[in-house]
This record gives C-alpha cells, structure tokens and sequence, in this order.
C-alpha cells in the first residue's frame, strides 16, 4: 500500500477544500443554467435498489427515463439502473432505446462473495442484457494493503464485461482519506478501458458523493490521462439531491476535465431522487412559477 501511495502522490487536503468551495460560489447566467440543466437530467442514472422491487416498478422507472417530463421538451436519462435479476425486464421494455440497461452485479454493495459468485453474476447480467456494470471493491483488502488482488478482481471483472461498460464503485467513505481515495482511483484506472468508470459510492452508506471527494477522483483522472492518454469516466452517487448542487459539480467537472467530459459518455449522476428537482427547476425556468412536488412521478426512492 504505501508504494502505490508513494507512485500517485499525496493529496492537499486544504487545497482541494478550499477549491471545491470556489465551484460553489460560481454566478450562472439563465441561458447557461437551463443548458445545465438539460445536460444533468441526461446524465442520470435513473436508479431502483430495493428488496421490494418489481417487475412492474422497473417498468415504470423505465417510462420516467424515456420521457422524464411529457409536458416539456427535456432529454431522456443516461440509464436505468438495476438490481441483476430485473435487468431481463428493463431490457424487455427499453428494447433498442439509446437509454442503457445497468446492473450493480458483484455481490452489491458488499463486494463480498467469492469471486467465482461475483464473476458469474456478471457474466449472467450481460447475458440478460446489460450494457453497464456497477462493481464495487473490496474495500477490507484494499485496506489491509492488498492491492494487487484488488486489482486483479477488477481486471477480472473486466474481461467478464465482454463488450458492457464497467463502473468500479470505490466506497469512497469506507477509504477513510483523501490519499486513500486517490491510490484506489490509480489502481482502478490502471487496468479498466477508456470510458469505463470509476465511481464514488453505493449510496447504501451514510456519506456518499461529495464535491470534495469527487474533485478527488475528478483530479485523480485528469492525472492519470495526462499521462496514459486513457480517459476515464466519472460518477459520483448518491447525495446529490439539487438542481443548485449538480450544477456545482459541472462547474467541477469543466475547470478539471474540461468540455470533453460534460456529456453521458463521460460523466454521470448516480441520483435518482435529483431528477425531479431538476425537472422543477426546468419548468421554473420555462413557465416563471414553481410545480409542486406531486406533479412529478415518482422517479425512484434509490440513491
């Protein structure tokens, strides 16, 4: 472990703090608000996790994503995200919709079962259709300083994706420090694609995306493409519940990445519950007055 921090570099704990704070005290004109947004509703993974869900819900997280809003002219989401055993039924009812099919396979969100069990969960999840697969690490080996067989599951978890987009999910608040969450940013990207993810959280702990965090991760990639040419994508998930936020993590991802990253391919939101407040806004912007909450769909309890 302390090689691999000693390769990637410390991080300025003060100075990305300090930083992060700039990017929330940005001044937006109109015209560039409703652009972003546009561009965030595009950029949601429109996510359902629950024990209770059924084919009929997906069902229903699916129309949400292809029409987030029937009275307005706004762009459909990026995905839909899934639990394994319903990506057959979101398959089923997007059929060749440009919107992708994701799955949190891999033993979701502990990451702890055998390989072997995690493996063969991906395999079958693109089987059944997925486009996108959510891992997660295994954060107790990462920790412990075993960071070649972090790696070399991740490695394995890619070649069980086949052709599918791979998002390595790092936990980021069981990593416990800034340095923490860069190394394993490093270790992620040193053996995914270009355009495979690496993405803050489960949204199943009590902390999750931050903007602190995710100019961690976003400082981590603009490094490691300075130096590989390799572009990696980015998606930070869960806590993000605002218009007023996700604009601030635009304003991240452009000064950091620049434009290359402000569209689908490159960067996302894991937050369901953000889509219809950013709905809100849009009819805002449009119509003068603000809907009530009840006018929206429900988009999802997830993230």
């Amino acid at each position: 472990m302390s090689r691999l921090l000693d390769e990637v570099g410390p991080v300025d704990k003060v100075a990305i703090e300090e930083r992060v704070a700039k990017f929330a005290s940005r001044s937006i004109k109109r015209k560039s608000k409703v652009q972003g947004l546009k561009m965030a509703v595009s950029m949601v993974d429109l996510t359902t996790l629950e024990g209770k869900d059924s084919r009929g819900k997906v069902e229903s997280l699916c129309r949400k994503a292809q029409s987030p809003d029937p009275e307005m002219d706004t762009p459909q989401v990026a995905a839909v995200c899934v639990y394994p055993a319903m990506v057959k039924h979101a398959r089923s009812f997007l059929g060749e919709s440009p919107i992708k099919v994701a799955s949190v396979a891999t033993g979701f969100p502990s990451g702890q079962y055998p390989l072997r069990t995690r493996l063969e969960e991906v395999k079958r999840a693109v089987r059944d259709g997925a486009d996108e697969i959510d891992m997660v690490i295994h954060r107790g080996a990462f920790l412990s300083g075993q960071v070649k067989l972090v790696q070399d599951e991740i490695a394995s978890v890619v070649d069980a994706c086949g052709d599918s987009t791979l998002k390595v999910i790092l936990e980021v608040s069981e990593l416990e420090t800034y340095d923490n969450i860069r190394a394993a940013s490093f270790l992620a990207m040193s053996v995914l694609r270009p355009n495979d993810f690496i993405k803050t959280s489960t949204g199943k702990t009590s902390v999750n995306a931050t903007l602190a965090n995710n100019q961690v991760m976003l400082e981590a990639i603009r490094d490691f493409y300075l130096e590989t040419g390799t572009p990696i994508s980015m998606k930070p998930a869960g806590g993000i519940k605002t218009a007023k936020q996700s604009l601030h993590y635009l304003v991240a991802v452009k000064e950091t990445l620049g434009d290359e990253w402000l569209n689908s391919t490159r960067y996302r939101f894991g937050a369901s519950s953000l889509l219809n407040d950013l709905l809100m806004q849009l009819r805002k912007q449009e119509q003068g007055v603000y809907q009530a909450p009840w006018k929206f769909s429900d988009a999802s309890t997830g993230y």
